[in-house]
């Protein structure tokens, strides 16, 4: 017997102003086709205006803990976060 269907997830996580933006630390979203960071920023930012503020900008992009630009391939089950540039003094 098939296993239900449950739809190919990602985990998404928020940090320091763009959590604050955003209003969540982390949600659970549909894998996009392309399923590339790019692209799963655009669809989070068409899901509300909230999400649209805090990933609209200079924002940085990790996949699995590690850096990346929007270009990057992800995959059903992978943790993308959004993250404010870092500045020094």
């Amino acid at each position: 017997m098939a296993k239900p269907e449950t739809g190919n997830m990602v985990t998404v996580k928020f940090f320091a102003q763009v959590r604050e933006l955003a209003g969540v630390e982390s949600l659970q979203a549909p894998l996009p086709q392309p399923a590339t960071v790019d692209a799963l920023r655009n669809q989070l930012m068409q899901q509300s205006p909230t999400l649209n503020e805090a990933l609209q900008g200079n924002v940085l992009m990790a996949h699995n803990q590690s850096l990346c630009d929007g270009n990057t391939v992800i995959a059903e089950q992978d943790e993308v976060a959004f993250f404010p540039p870092v500045t020094g003094g």
